[in-house]
């Protein structure tokens, strides 16, 4: 439980955290900055292999946030570390793979409700399968693929967002009680 001293901590996990999961976090950190939230939660990005470890965002996902007027300048890419399962409150997953592999590392049951397919937040996947709810790997692919990443993650934002609101003001009321 979070206390009003304590960010909101949201983390995106993809495989080499050089396209979608970066890109989810400077949209979401662009999101809740818009929102006035931006001081209330800390969010930041990994990837399930050390592939790319200390590698910049891919060039093609940094001209597609760019476009938003969304730098990545400090971008370093970097391998899922297994202590964020209790340090994060939300920890998204860009893909089924990589919700399979976060769920089966997940050390206990606590840990295992924070995992959520990121696109879970889009309402056009309410009810969908979680195979439906992925987020295809645009690193083989050309722009087009980079831009269709950014629509899809741009289509979760408002719900994600709203989540991330209830939960930090759940959070403050627990604090206020707490005392």
């Amino acid at each position: 439980m979070n206390s009003t001293s304590s960010p909101y901590r949201v983390i995106a996990v993809c495989t080499g955290n050089i396209c979608r999961s970066p890109m989810a976090e400077h949209m979401l950190r662009a999101a809740l900055e818009r929102e006035g939230l931006d001081d209330l939660v800390m969010v930041d990005s990994a990837g399930t292999t050390g592939y790319e470890a200390g590698r910049p965002i891919d060039p093609r996902a940094a001209r597609r946030l760019a476009i938003t007027q969304l730098t990545t300048d400090f971008h370093v890419a970097r391998e899922w570390d297994h202590g964020w399962f209790r340090d994060r409150d939300l920890i998204l997953a860009l893909d089924i793979d990589h919700y399979a592999w976060l769920s089966q590392a997940a050390p206990d049951r606590e840990s295992l409700e924070k995992i959520r397919m990121l696109r879970s937040f889009d309402p056009a996947m309410t009810g969908r399968d979680l195979l439906d709810q992925g987020i295809e790997d645009p690193w083989y692919g050309g722009h087009a693929d980079f831009d269709a990443v950014w629509h899809q993650i741009h289509t979760a934002m408002p719900g994600l967002v709203d989540h991330i609101r209830a939960a930090v003001a759940s959070n403050a009321r627990l604090a206020r009680q707490a005392h």
